[in-house]
């Protein structure tokens, strides 16, 4: 969080000195990248690691104080984040013009990754609202960065969900304070597991759940709430688009993660819905999940298949992957036996990572199309693939990662998501899968045609292309194929981060040692 901190603020005082401005940027951006690695082999990886490390801001003891908790599931996501991060501000130094127009654009980048690094690390309600808010404020100025017609509607409509959604946020953390007596998501666990020890009438807690689920559900652009995203990502610079689609979207699937599996996952509440016998939290997250997820992988993958650019096929191609996310989510939160439960968390982290690797890719790929043809519609490309061999050898890695193609680390991300459907017996879950599959298939298949594929047309005949953003797509695209050849290491480290979102005894004796009694 320092190094993104001091990176924003740095780049802000360099105002009028655009390269420092520039290299200092680009230094952080590595810096951030070094500091997750670091965090991760000293809290996960390492032979001794403690698997959870807790910090008190101020040092106000849990409850009270602000507590950050670094274990293997925010690991994992800081990870995934800082890849593609790093890659991102390499090819923003290229990518954005340095007018003065241009002078917040690295420092509201670098708060942006604070943003999302904040959400990752907090260790209370409240706070999680307070970093959404970091990361929503500087995501709206990049909504609207260029300034035009289409750019400022989609700011406009970006800018008024969200407050929706932030209000939202702020009832459903009201609501859990007077009904739980603490914010402090260890404490609220502990508290939610014993609710007559403290004297908490646990009716009004499924509705809150389901207040936050809603708003988790819009950052992780999943159906309903996904109708943000095509304007948003076409409307936010290239680099962003590849931040917000790797990044903020996982801050929403991490969200769901930590709240259902840590704080509720032993919380002695019975829903009750109709037609169904009384059950668990859980369950009930599980069951909304599934209707989500399902909707999300049919409107993203329908979606993608009739755009006219390559921009709007990869933003609902975005809507249709955080479907296949949640579906292990969704098993994960509904099956009662801990190993199936354990690795369909699994199955859902490896598959974000995957994600996130390839959407970023992407997105940077499409970026590099229009900052050499200043065109990404479909009807203004065509025969890329022999003019820019190397550019159109990474899209197409890209694509193949999304559709699952070994050995690449999207082969993984959908193996486990399959294995996990069948290891529950869900036959539904395995048609919608491969209705999802083909739909991959189909709109990357037309995306490559008619982008790549083809007669040159007069804009690509008089493209030329940044040698230092292919550099980028290649290093990302080397990554992708490294995860997949190698990915023993990566199952394990995706294992711990299951076994931490799914201990939640260790995370409350980790962030409240004394019990954390707070009267």
């Amino acid at each position: 969080m320092l190094v993104a901190l001091l990176t924003a603020v740095v780049t802000l005082l360099l105002r009028q000195r655009v390269r420092a401005r520039v290299v200092v940027s680009v230094a952080g951006g590595l810096g951030y990248a070094l500091a997750v690695a670091a965090l991760c082999w000293q809290v996960v990886l390492a032979p001794d690691a403690p698997g959870i490390a807790t910090y008190q801001v101020g040092d106000w003891p849990a409850p009270y104080g602000i507590t950050l908790v670094a274990d293997g599931l925010s690991a994992f996501m800081l990870a995934m984040v800082a890849t593609v991060a790093a890659a991102a501000t390499v090819f923003s130094a290229r990518y954005v013009p340095s007018s003065e127009r241009r002078t917040f654009y690295h420092p509201l980048f670098h708060f942006l990754l604070l943003g999302v690094t904040g959400s990752f690390l907090t260790g209370d309600l409240f706070n999680l609202f307070v970093w959404f808010e970091v990361m929503l404020m500087t995501s709206y100025v990049f909504v609207a960065f260029y300034g035009g017609p289409l750019h400022t509607r989609a700011a406009f409509w970006y800018v008024s969900l969200n407050l929706v959604a932030s209000a939202v946020f702020l009832l459903a953390v009201g609501g859990l304070y007077a009904t739980v007596g603490t914010l402090n998501m260890a404490d609220m666990a502990r508290r939610l597991a014993e609710p007559a020890a403290y004297g908490i009438d646990t009716r009004p807690t499924v509705g809150l759940l389901a207040l936050l689920l809603s708003v988790f559900a819009l950052k992780a652009g999943l159906v309903p709430f996904q109708f943000w995203i095509p304007t948003a990502y076409r409307a936010a610079p290239p680099p962003v688009t590849a931040l917000l689609a790797a990044a903020s979207k996982k801050v929403g699937i991490y969200a769901i993660v930590r709240v259902s599996f840590t704080v509720f996952a032993d919380a002695a509440v019975v829903v009750r819905l109709p037609g169904i016998e009384p059950t668990t939290p859980l369950a009930f997250v599980g069951a909304v999940l599934f209707v989500m997820a399902t909707g999300s992988i049919l409107v993203g993958g329908l979606g993608a298949i009739d755009r006219d650019s390559l921009e709007g096929v990869l933003a609902y191609s975005s809507i249709g992957q955080v479907g296949f996310i949640a579906v292990p989510v969704a098993v994960a939160a509904t099956t009662t036996a801990p190993g199936l439960r354990r690795f369909a968390i699994l199955a859902a982290l490896v598959y974000a990572l995957n994600h996130s690797l390839a959407k970023g890719l992407l997105f940077l790929a499409a970026g590099t199309v229009r900052h050499a043809t200043g065109t990404i519609r479909f009807d203004g490309l065509g025969g890329l693939a022999r003019h820019f061999p190397t550019l159109s050898g990474t899209f197409l890695l890209g694509a193949l990662s999304l559709v699952g193609i070994p050995p690449l680390s999207g082969f993984f991300g959908k193996f486990l998501v399959f294995d996990a459907a069948v290891r529950a017996d869900a036959s539904a879950v395995i048609a919608l899968l491969l209705v999802g599959s083909l739909l991959t298939i189909a709109y990357a298949t037309r995306a490559w045609n008619r982008g790549f594929w083809g007669a040159r047309s007069p804009t690509v005949e008089d493209a030329t292309i940044d040698p230092v953003q292919v550099a980028v797509l290649v290093a990302l695209a080397t990554v992708i194929l490294a995860v997949g050849v190698g990915f023993d290491p990566i199952y394990r480290f995706a294992d711990a981060a299951a076994g931490a979102a799914l201990d939640a005894e260790t995370y409350v004796d980790a962030v409240a040692p004394r019990g954390g009694e707070s009267g």
